[in-house]
């Protein structure tokens, strides 16, 4: 793919805060070295960037709903530097909703984001699911993902992964001390999601040098409202035959499994990028 240009605050050395992202109006944001992605300097992560996304449809569009589903499809580079951030109501309802966002660069589109809003009920006393319970983060030992993956997203992280993680399979936490846009605080749900996108590069399959997969989406179910914090997933990849390829979660917060996410892959040899 061609280079992006790097225009995140602090591409040049110069100072910038610790936040993935800086609001300079009501939708226009700007991003920071620490939102850049892995596959190129000049691009953001959809980690964050699906977070700040997110973010938006939650600060701008307040409900007692809560999010069932979200998908986030990427039309391109998610180019770093200046973005603004649409969010309208698609399918308006009392129980169920169905709300869109953009993330948008001038005239390009980046990122198209739709969730479903559910109304909450009382299911309590039937609550349960089949997924493994993950080992406390405490459990597993420190892992430094940038011992296989660049740029700036990858670096403001802490993660723990399980010494039984091999090519195509990891349990894996992953948290970070910064917030989506300096001086504010990030939405429940956003606060959360603004990782889970990490999952495609916490369980590699094959060296990133010599083989190019990354996702073209995500697409993330819920059963509850996430707790901020650590962010727990249990991945396995798979790659096709013809190029097609698929990561999947199990993802938990510190209370313990609350979705899923799956990640569509675009599997070419020898295009590394890292």
């Amino acid at each position: 793919m061609p280079d992006a240009p790097n225009d995140h605050l602090g591409h040049d050395g110069a100072a910038y805060p610790d936040s993935y992202y800086v609001r300079l109006s009501e939708n226009r944001l700007v991003s920071t070295l620490h939102s850049q992605g892995a596959w190129q300097p000049g691009e953001q992560h959809l980690a964050p960037a699906s977070g700040m996304v997110l973010a938006e449809i939650e600060r701008r569009l307040p409900s007692e709903k809560m999010i069932s589903r979200v998908t986030f499809d990427i039309l391109g580079v998610i180019h770093s530097g200046e973005f603004t951030i649409d969010v309208n109501v698609i399918r308006p309802g009392r129980t169920i909703e169905l709300v869109e966002a953009q993330m948008r660069h001038g005239e390009r589109t980046s990122i198209i984001a739709r969730a479903w809003r559910l109304l909450a009920s009382d299911t309590e006393a039937i609550a349960g699911d089949e997924w493994q319970k993950l080992p406390d983060a405490s459990e597993m030992p420190d892992v430094p993902f940038t011992h296989r993956w660049g740029g700036g997203y990858i670096a403001s992280l802490e993660g723990r992964q399980g010494a039984d993680a091999h090519p195509g399979y990891a349990q894996s936490w992953v948290r970070s001390p910064y917030p989506l846009v300096d001086g504010e605080t990030d939405p429940p749900t956003a606060a959360f999601v603004k990782y889970v996108d990490t999952a495609n590069g916490l369980a590699v399959r094959e060296n990133p040098k010599t083989t190019f997969f990354p996702n073209v989406d995500l697409s993330i179910h819920l059963t509850r409202e996430p707790v901020a914090g650590w962010v727990g997933f249990d991945t396995e990849v798979s790659f096709g035959p013809t190029g097609l390829g698929q990561t999947t979660s199990v993802i938990s917060d510190e209370h313990g499994p609350i979705g899923t996410a799956v990640q569509s892959l675009t599997v070419r040899r020898g295009h590394g990028a890292v």
